[in-house]
């Protein structure tokens, strides 16, 4: 199985979230053609093992923890862990079999291509 086909594979458990981690909403770009929905969301710092996906009957979400690990002794923090989660509805007609993910520079890319059924399609009329 490719690594971004084991990043989209449905998941039951989510990344598990500690007290003291802010929880944090990801900044996400979606677009749609005939063939698929494309969701791009911004997760700095997350590592492809700390993002979980999910997909169950309409609903996708998004979970994702970063860490930044502790050298020493904290003087000043900007940049701490955090928690990305965000959830959406999905039409039913994903083919969830088919769902691919990759996580690149901070943003994870979300292929959700439709089933055939759900694609538009041109009826040619049959004539003389």
């Amino acid at each position: 199985m490719s690594e971004a086909k084991d990043v989209a594979v449905r998941r039951e458990a989510m990344v598990e979230r500690k007290s003291s981690i802010e929880a944090m909403t990801p900044f996400v770009d979606i677009f749609e053609n005939d063939d698929e929905i494309l969701l791009f969301a911004d997760m700095p710092g997350v590592d492809k093992k700390d993002v979980a996906i999910n997909i169950d009957n309409g609903k996708l979400t998004l979970s994702g923890l970063r860490e930044t690990g502790e050298d020493g002794v904290l003087s000043w923090e900007e940049f701490g862990d955090v928690e990305y989660q965000r959830t959406f509805s999905v039409p039913q007609t994903i083919d969830v079999d088919k769902v691919n993910a990759e996580l690149r520079d901070g943003v994870l890319r979300l292929h959700l291509p439709k089933s055939a059924a759900a694609k538009p399609r041109q009826i040619h009329i049959k004539g003389d």
